[in-house]
């Protein structure tokens, strides 16, 4: 997989350099018709040649824009390769798992989520990091919500088919995620955008007498423009002030009339400035959707929401677009630089009038059809966002969703964080409504991670997407942990009271009756021993007797022997100690663990441990 990454890599580079040379001599070209236009035109213009004028301004005109115009499309080019090249760049680095660059949704993450903090969920090296691929801000709010609660049996089935013809349209899916890349901003806020599509038009019900009179108007004032142009370009001897005033009239009443729509004009440049950027990002996300053909049902309904209209839903996108980049050339009262050329052309062609009321035809036309568009251009991005996941990573398997209550079957299960060559993976099988396995082992042997390599995975399997693991088979399960708990000074909280809140918290949700899978790591340290023993215990027996089923570290060696008076199955991670040096193995090993280290990672410490407690 990294040599296909390294390959386009290697090939867009050398597709952006070709384009180079060729953008410079447009860059020159460019110029010297501008310059040679300009010359010419001055020099017929002295002499009072009118046809010579107008014929080298037209031709001048005319080549100069077709220049433009292909300077443009390179330079889009060249910026779409060097986006695929950083898309591509960017597998490279998922596939060492060095995540730190990417965004890492930390403004998803809810202190009293059920799982999403202990499990690397967000934040530095998460889950999130590792999957998303998105370019909208809707796009990864989506991802994030699919990462943060179990969809239905149903839903996934669906998903699962989406991703896996995804993960084949690797060229398909890179261009897709290059197509939102030039417009992805931060700062965009779509609901802002959605809640101007909502507003009630304000001027389109007087459509036809606005049009009249902007039109009527427009005509006269282009009749004193052309007025002053030909006395000004033909009788320049003969011009004076009374050849201007037609057109100062016409601006002062036009000048009159625009302050009707003055405020109107000024709130669409405030609602939409800062989603210039996102309209642009779905303009193209669903351009790109809207060329491709898929077969399954979800991406082909997906597609056809883009449909529902009769038109192109990029083509409407695209025409809203270009009427307000127009509208932001106006700038506001309070806008620094602003745009002088568009206030003259405005006070000539009130143009503000037209685009008033091309925009509010436009919200009228489509304002019910914005949110069915960004949500499906989100799901589309989160599904290939995890298309990308299982494309890079062949050997992980997407999970079958049983009937079968209260099932968890793994067979070579590893942490998907976790570099492949230093990731031990292990089989994990559990069932029974009550069931508890007990994890043993030494300190840094592995079970806190083996805890969140098996949440981690039923996080992947109950959103869509394919486990790090050869076989997966899991019933549809809540997921509960306890790992992580802090002391909370702000809120005056020690980590004892911490866990006893979310302990708290896990016993409301499986009183709900809705199955619950629960991950505990070191139950009560905050305790003297006798108390977190007489606590495990208790904890356990109740849990055993609701509608749950989990897992359950711990360091303590008599809370592990309650195998035969509760449903508990002992495993343990193990740890060898040769010549002072110790190493793991992390293997899952069926029973209790029957060496600690911690002794001889004090001694290394510096700590000199007594071979006799009675000595002291």
């Amino acid at each position: 997989m990294k040599e296909i990454y390294q390959d386009k890599v290697q090939a867009y580079k050398l597709s952006a350099a070709g384009i180079l040379p060729e953008l410079n001599s447009l860059s020159y070209t460019r110029l010297a018709v501008f310059l040679m236009t300009g010359i010419l035109v001055m020099s017929f213009a002295a002499y009072g040649w009118v046809i010579p004028v107008v014929l080298t301004a037209a031709i001048g005109a005319t080549w100069f824009a077709f220049t433009l115009r292909r300077y443009n499309r390179l330079t889009a080019d060249k910026k779409r390769v060097e986006y695929l090249i950083q898309i591509n760049e960017a597998e490279l680095l998922r596939m060492d798992n060095a995540l730190s660059a990417f965004p890492a949704g930390e403004q998803f993450l809810g202190r009293r989520h059920d799982y999403a903090a202990d499990l690397d969920i967000f934040g530095h090296h998460s889950l999130f990091q590792l999957l998303n691929r998105t370019t909208t801000e809707s796009g990864s709010r989506l991802l994030a919500s699919w990462l943060s609660a179990p969809a239905d049996p149903q839903t996934i089935a669906d998903r699962q088919a989406a991703v896996r013809e995804l993960a084949d349209k690797l060229d398909w899916r890179q261009e897709f995620q290059a197509s939102g890349m030039p417009f992805h901003s931060t700062d965009s806020d779509y609901e802002l955008l959605l809640k101007w599509v909502d507003e009630t038009p304000r001027f389109l019900s007087s459509r036809k007498s606005l049009l009249t009179v902007s039109l009527s108007l427009a005509a006269i004032s282009t009749l004193a423009l052309g007025w002053f142009l030909y006395h000004f370009l033909f009788h320049l001897r003969d011009l004076d002030g009374i050849h201007l005033l037609p057109l100062i009239g016409m601006a002062i009443i036009n000048a009159i009339y625009l302050r009707k729509f003055r405020h109107a004009a000024e709130d669409i440049i405030m609602s939409t400035q800062r989603n210039i950027g996102i309209i642009g990002t779905y303009h193209s996300l669903i351009k790109t959707v809207e060329k491709q053909r898929f077969e399954t049902k979800q991406l082909n309904d997906l597609q056809a929401i883009f449909a529902q209209t009769g038109t192109k839903a990029s083509e409407e996108i695209g025409a809203l677009k270009k009427i307000l980049e127009m509208f932001q050339q106006k700038g506001t009262r309070n806008t620094i630089g602003k745009n002088a050329f568009y206030g003259m052309i405005n006070n000539l062609w009130l143009i503000d009038v037209h685009l008033i009321l091309k925009t509010e035809e436009w919200k009228s036309r489509n304002g019910a059809h914005v949110g069915p568009w960004i949500t499906a251009v989100s799901e589309l991005e989160a599904l290939a966002s995890m298309a990308g996941f299982a494309y890079s990573n062949p050997r992980y398997t997407f999970p079958e969703i049983t009937t079968e209550p209260y099932l968890i079957d793994f067979k070579t299960v590893g942490h998907p964080l976790l570099k492949q060559e230093n990731r031990v993976s292990n089989d994990f099988t559990m069932y029974a409504r009550g069931a508890t396995t007990m994890i043993t082992g030494s300190n840094m042997a592995g079970k806190s991670t083996f805890l969140r390599t098996v949440g981690i995975n039923l996080v992947l399997a109950f959103m869509g997407a394919p486990c790090c693991a050869s076989h997966a088979r899991v019933s549809p399960l809540r997921i509960f942990t306890s790992m992580r708990t802090q002391d909370n000074l702000e809120e005056s909280v020690s980590s004892f009271y911490a866990e006893l809140q979310r302990i708290e918290q896990l016993l409301k949700l499986v009183s709900e009756g809705e199955p619950i899978f629960f991950l505990l790591d070191e139950m009560f340290k905050g305790t003297n021993s006798q108390d977190r023993f007489r606590g495990g215990v208790s904890l356990i027996r109740q849990l055993g007797e609701l509608n749950a089923f989990g897992m359950i570290s711990t360091h303590d060696l008599d809370l592990a022997q309650l195998t035969k008076d509760l449903a508990i199955e002992n495993f343990s991670f193990n740890s060898t100690i040769r010549d002072g040096q110790i190493s793991f193995d992390y293997r899952l090993t069926p029973g209790i663990c029957t060496d600690f280290n911690a002794s001889e990672l004090m001694k290394r410490s510096g700590i000199r441990i007594l071979s006799d407690i009675g000595s002291v």
